[in-house]
């Protein structure tokens, strides 16, 4: 019997996030305060959203700490691993880090599917670790009704070379790293079980190369696109910089199949729901409300969005100085 386990949860990838304006309300309350007694100053914590926590512990070296786990996303358990871990290890890239020991988080209705599946998972997960030079080291385990996989990763980083999502500046082009579209066609993958090899090649790229990159390019302002899409995660950067960030529409790079599986109505709810947080901040100018959807659709291990210009990548728009209250605006 084959059995697809997207069909055992409600969502699937990134696109099960918790909407970004429900989960700012919740986390407010828990930015700021006194600093607790004990080693290390904490440079990125919650108070703009960044990819990860930075806390620097010497002169030269800071922590880099994530979390990133979530149900299901394409039915074959070793691929769905494989891209749990490279979401994860995400984070940490996108920060300017390094990673370096990462433990498994895992729930598995143990009574529903095979732990011989949940092993696949947890083998895929190994392999990216492996390729990536990180160790993975034990982790987490529960009985859960949903099959849930990723990893809490560690990493290092020079404190002087970080890439934070609050330090963009007028004037920089916008870089991405990766193309758009992988939460349309793992949407379509979900419904129907065609599989799509390019989403899979896609979100199993490691964003090691690329962070490599824009830190030999000087950048110092980066985030990765994940569940709130280009459109969320672009409107965070550009509110934590203060700035207006300008998106050529015509520019933005997509997978194949991606603008099709759009027409035939394969949007996550997740896409839906960027689209409505980021709309009173965004100027969509002549864009159809079909490319405002792609824009802002949920990705699961996405590229890395970077405000400087990295060789090799294209280029996307710009960042201006902040006006009208726009944070983001489509030409």
């Amino acid at each position: 019997m084959t059995i697809r386990l997207t069909q055992y949860a409600h969502g699937g990838g990134c696109a099960c996030k918790i909407p970004p304006g429900e989960l700012e309300s919740v986390v407010a309350g828990l930015i700021g305060g006194e600093a607790p007694r004990g080693p290390g100053e904490l440079l990125v914590g919650l108070d703009d959203g960044d990819d990860a926590a930075v806390v620097r512990i010497a002169a030269g070296t800071a922590i880099v700490a994530t979390a990133d786990f979530f149900t299901p996303v394409v039915d074959d358990p070793y691929d769905w691993g494989r891209i749990a871990a490279a979401n994860a290890l995400s984070d940490v890239y996108a920060m300017g880090g390094a990673p370096v020991v990462a433990v498994n988080l895992l729930g598995w209705p143990r009574d529903v599917l095979p732990m011989e599946l949940a092993g696949e998972v947890l083998r895929g997960g190994l392999d990216v670790a492996r390729a990536a030079g990180c160790h993975v080291a034990g982790g987490h385990s529960v009985d859960d009704p949903e099959p849930k996989y990723g990893m809490a990763v560690t990493g290092v980083a020079d404190p002087a070379r970080l890439m934070r999502n609050d330090a963009g500046k007028p004037g920089v082009p916008l870089t991405l790293t990766k193309p758009l579209g992988v939460g349309v066609l793992n949407s379509r993958h979900k419904q129907t079980g065609e599989v799509f090899p390019q989403a899979i090649a896609a979100m199993t790229e490691l964003n090691r190369a690329a962070s490599e990159a824009a830190l030999a390019a000087g950048v110092v302002c980066a985030t990765d696109v994940t569940g709130f899409g280009l459109l969320g995660h672009l409107h965070k950067l550009a509110r934590a910089s203060g700035v207006t960030a300008r998106v050529d529409a015509a520019a933005v790079p997509y997978l194949d199949g991606a603008r099709q599986a759009l027409a035939d109505g394969f949007v996550s709810g997740g896409t839906r729901r960027n689209l409505d947080w980021v709309r009173p901040q965004l100027d969509g100018g002549a864009a159809t409300e079909d490319e405002l959807l792609l824009l802002a659709d949920a990705q699961t291990s996405g590229g890395l969005l970077v405000a400087g210009e990295v060789p090799g990548f294209p280029i996307i728009g710009e960042l201006l100085p902040a006006y009208e209250g726009i944070t983001v605006q489509i030409r």
